[in-house]
């Protein structure tokens, strides 16, 4: 029996380099969603039997790092179930193999090329950072954060009146799932009981904003303070630059055009209409409004938020900030007449550029898909449907209400887009259209960024 399992094992991994990095990630993903799902279809792990779909809908949801549940966790799931389900939400957020890629280089200091291959395709990095020193610094951050925002939470926690071990299990549970931008929450309610608490609505804002910015942000900046010699990259001003203005404007808008944030005071209202942008942004996922209130024209500034997202190689999802900036910089030059395409002054290349509209285009179209299927089988209005399906695309999880309404096919879709969301939709569709490993080495295999 060891002998036929090890020739599985040796079938199996000849088989995986023959795939292309693409088809790696397609299929590693995959693979971390149906563990969850038949892990959590055990009924050691259940409080209360739901639907197979459920299970699987909450898998997706968790290695997606999106959020959106047709459950609730806490009252499904036992201490066995949301520490499988925390573990799947860790290991989407990290990314495929860089837990074992880490632990390789711990162990032997060489990374193979297929290694180099696979996390170059999810990770996309400038020239300036090497993808040893990368992977070292994504393990090292988010066990430190991770860590950081358990002690907060705890101390936020403490005094709710519950006991210890539930105080620290959901300490930890909320950190992990805040860094990854999973929105998991072990509270049926979400957040909503803290929308003025200045200090839990800091260790969120903190944890997200971190994850979400991306790595290659965290990385640049360590080398930057290592090394005075180390310029910070073009990518990471973008990034930056980028988040720091729709930040800023979400809020603005928010906090002056939303009826159900308008109506509260001072502190409360500054802090309501700053966390729902920086959840939207950071696709973190959590809320202390209730999106079901909106209005109309302050759901279209939310679902554009989520469409755009954060920064590559983070945790957050959507077509991203360097993408939107790629889109803008081709649209300024065009106007203007120019023959070059540039932005801060600096010459777009065309490779890039290419990639970026590729992203641009192939992301809206599976928003415009998704949403007319589901509008096609569902008898729900139009503008929380389109919510949804952005929320899932962008595997952000902030719902209007509406995910356990949406039938079997409908959450179907939304598995398919959160799926899609996690993996980018340029390596979703090269993995499932690329012929052989061949016909990929001289492809583009960024996520939809503009890394220079």
């Amino acid at each position: 029996m060891p002998n036929k399992f090890q020739q599985l094992t040796k079938k199996y991994a000849l088989l995986k380099r023959g795939w292309s990095p693409q088809q790696n990630l397609f299929y590693g993903f995959f693979t971390y969603i149906i563990l969850g799902f038949l892990l959590l279809c055990l009924p050691v792990v259940q409080k209360e039997s739901v639907p197979l779909l459920d299970h699987l809908f909450i898998s997706t949801s968790a290695v997606s790092t999106t959020g959106l549940v047709t459950v609730s966790i806490f009252d499904t799931y036992n201490f066995f179930g949301q520490f499988i389900i925390m573990i799947l939400i860790q290991l989407g957020g990290i990314g495929y193999l860089s837990f074992t890629t880490f632990m390789l280089l711990s162990t032997t200091r060489k990374m193979t090329i297929w290694h180099k291959k696979i996390l170059s395709t999810e990770f996309t990095l400038p020239k300036t950072i090497k993808i040893n020193d990368f992977l070292k610094s994504v393990i090292l951050f988010t066990f430190i954060m991770e860590l950081l925002g358990a002690i907060l939470f705890f101390i936020a926690f403490k005094n709710d009146g519950t006991p210890f071990w539930e105080t620290l299990w959901s300490s930890i549970f909320h950190s992990i799932s805040t860094f990854c931008t999973a929105g998991f929450s072990l509270f049926n309610s979400g957040f909503t009981e803290y929308v003025d608490d200045n200090f839990v609505n800091f260790i969120i804002s903190m944890l997200a904003i971190c994850g979400s910015l991306g790595f290659i942000v965290i990385t640049d900046f360590g080398m930057f303070i290592k090394k005075k010699s180390h310029k910070l990259s073009f990518t990471t001003k973008i990034i930056l630059y980028g988040f720091i203005i729709l930040l800023t404007c979400g809020t603005l808008f928010f906090y002056f055009f939303e009826p159900s944030i308008t109506s509260m005071s001072g502190k409360s209202r500054f802090l309501a209409s700053f966390f729902q942008t920086m959840t939207a942004m950071t696709t973190v996922g959590f809320n202390t409004v209730d999106f079901g209130l909106f209005s109309q024209a302050m759901m279209l500034i939310c679902i554009f938020l989520m469409y755009v997202g954060a920064s590559p190689s983070g945790t957050a999802g959507g077509i991203k900030i360097t993408t939107l900036t790629a889109v803008f910089a081709i649209l300024k030059s065009q106007l203007k007449g120019s023959k070059h395409i540039t932005f801060l002054g600096r010459i777009i290349p065309y490779e890039r550029l290419y990639i970026a509209t590729s992203a641009f285009i192939f992301y809206t179209s599976i928003i415009l898909i998704g949403t007319f299927l589901i509008t096609l089988t569902n008898d729900l209005k139009f503008e929380e449907i389109l919510f949804e399906v952005a929320s899932a695309l962008g595997t952000v999880g902030i719902s209007t209400g509406i995910t356990s309404d949406i039938n079997t096919f409908g959450k179907v879709v939304v598995i398919l887009l959160m799926f899609i969301g996690r993996l980018g939709v340029l390596t979703f569709g090269l993995a499932i259209w690329s012929r052989s490993k061949n016909d990929e080495e001289n492809l583009p295999v960024l996520k939809g960024d503009i890394a220079v």
